[in-house]
């Protein structure tokens, strides 16, 4: 029955097409475009890899940050805040921060002459109408996969620029893929969907994710005019800088392939080989898990189990693909301990990346023979601040890149700071005009005095030598004066997708979404943040 709805409903789409036609009209209206993500699901759910692993693309997609894009509190709560500085740009605020957060809706209103909104489409377990479903659908499948060729990699594809054809009606427009489809497939296929399936080998390549994926932000003045650019986010660009662009795509790390053939389809299926996994890994751990806690106010459609699983998927990939960390040259002489910490980069970007709110930082630790702690830097409080740096202690202040450390109040945080006009310390993307400092660990194969400034190392980092393609060093020299050995040593790499200061910098903004995800982030700080990685050591 369900099938012979679909064939109704698309034979009348097309009449209405022809009729259009025929009356001179534009052969498709624009909310025709796009379907929401439960037309894919039927066909493309229940898939099994033949050791019994299930590698449904709904399931996997709908528990993923792509997925709940729309959903994303912080998001919501950042736009709201730069609404409420900026409020003579709202409407241009709004139409960019939907470009990829809601895109269908964004592309539905864009075609319809309308301007597309955020607060609108708001909250999403009210969504009503088409447009509604469009938005809280997030970044969903027939929007990625109805992206073209057109200027992929260019600098007009990014921000945003990627382009969807708009142009060819009903039951003709293409849905990309990696993989030839035969005729009768494709019939399917369109009957099922309205979309005819077609080869795309675009579709698997870097450039598609930097549409989205390197975003410019202008900075405005008191009047929303723009007097500044920064690039907010350029992973891509940082990736194109490493030795990773000659050897492995986005997708590689961010979409694992499944090695043994398998269909990728429930119906109809044929054996596909390095079938891509719709999982989407990435580094947001933390939204995942405030998403699943949430869920009802948040409006989450997968299944607790589906976002829980989503979230050890993640937290497995941080854990194993992001970072080692090692103890060097370990040395005492007297009272006063040596060590060199090493961390190194795994990822095809910098570490951290993408969104200005993350960080990592170096947790050391040294504890004397009865186990009592001799020194320790780095300490992460239950509010989600660290112990020590500057900022999490003043906004107006930043902890800066060290070479050495000897004190517990000098911590080594890899991150991006963000300053106004006036060189002011902000976490305001529409205020910020620069970086005062930017030392996330690079990735193999960067060479930083070549780096373009969209790119490039920002403060006393760009003269340390011994931070470099893949890595930083850093030596801590410890008193441990009346203290007995052996001492034992830690060192760790912690992440926080959203650090302590991005989110109570939120607080002074008396509006629904801000004060509601300052509110979530206090319930939950104690698990904000994420051990990569670390070594250990004794010292005599």
């Amino acid at each position: 029955m369900k099938s012979l709805a679909n064939c109704v409903a698309l034979g009348a789409m097309i009449w209405a097409a022809a009729a259009r036609i025929a009356a001179g009209q534009p052969v498709v209206e624009a909310h025709e475009l796009f379907r929401t993500s439960d037309a894919c699901m039927a066909c493309h759910n229940g898939l099994v890899t033949p050791q019994g692993d299930d590698v449904s693309i709904g399931a996997d997609w709908s528990a993923s940050m792509m997925a709940n894009s729309a959903r994303d509190p912080y998001w919501q709560a950042a736009v709201r805040r730069e609404v409420m500085d900026h409020p003579a740009a709202q409407a241009e605020i709004e139409r960019e921060c939907s470009t990829c957060h809601m895109p269908m809706s964004h592309v539905v209103a864009r075609e319809s002459g309308a301007h597309p909104e955020v607060f609108a489409h708001l909250p999403i377990r009210e969504a009503a109408t088409e447009e509604d479903r469009l938005a809280a659908d997030g970044v969903s499948c027939t929007m990625c996969h109805q992206i073209t060729d057109e200027n992929l990699g260019a600098p007009q594809s990014f921000t945003g620029g990627f382009v969807v054809d708009t142009q060819t009606g009903v039951g003709q427009r293409r849905i990309f893929g990696p993989f030839e489809v035969d005729e009768g497939r494709v019939t399917v296929m369109r009957s099922a969907s309205d979309f005819r399936p077609a080869e795309g080998a675009h579709l698997q390549t870097s450039e598609v994710c930097a549409t989205c994926h390197t975003l410019y932000t202008n900075a405005l003045g008191p009047d929303g005019n723009v007097i500044g650019e920064l690039p907010e986010q350029v992973p891509y660009l940082e990736w194109q800088h490493s030795a990773f662009a000659e050897e492995r795509s986005c997708q590689s790390c961010h979409m694992p392939v499944v090695e043994d053939s398998m269909a990728i389809t429930s119906v109809l299926g044929q054996p596909r080989e390095a079938f891509s996994r719709h999982s989407f890994r990435g580094a947001n751990f933390f939204m995942l898990r405030m998403l699943n806690r949430y869920r009802d106010e948040l409006g989450v459609a997968a299944l607790p189990q589906e976002m829980d699983a989503s979230l050890n998927r993640t937290s497995r990939h941080l854990q194993e693909n992001t970072a080692v960390v090692r103890l060097e040259e370990l040395q005492r002489d007297g009272d006063v301990i040596e060590a060199v910490v090493s961390v190194e980069n795994l990822a095809g970007h910098k570490l951290p990346t993408a969104y200005p709110s993350r960080r990592a930082w170096v947790r050391f630790t040294v504890r004397d023979v009865d186990g009592d702690v001799v020194f320790e830097s780095g300490a992460l409080r239950p509010d989600g601040s660290i112990a020590g740096n500057d900022n999490d202690a003043d906004p107006a202040d930043y902890e800066p890149h060290y070479t050495e450390i000897t004190r517990e109040e000098e911590v080594q945080i890899y991150e991006p700071i963000l300053i106004g006009p006036e060189s002011q310390v902000t976490t305001g993307l529409l205020t910020a005009v620069d970086y005062a400092k930017d030392n996330r660990l690079l990735p193999d194969g960067f060479d930083k005095s070549s780096a373009d400034d969209d790119i490039a190392v920002h403060g006393a980092a760009a003269n340390d030598d011994d931070f470099s393609a893949g890595g930083d060093r850093v030596l801590y020299r410890i008193d441990a004066s009346g203290r007995e050995g052996p001492f034992a040593l830690s060192a760790e790499l912690w992440f926080q997708p959203i650090g302590f200061r991005w989110a109570q910098n939120l607080a002074p903004y008396d509006e629904v979404e801000p004060q509601r995800f300052v509110r979530y982030y206090e319930s939950m700080s104690d698990v904000s943040a994420l051990r990569l990685a670390g070594a250990s050591a004794t010292l005599p």
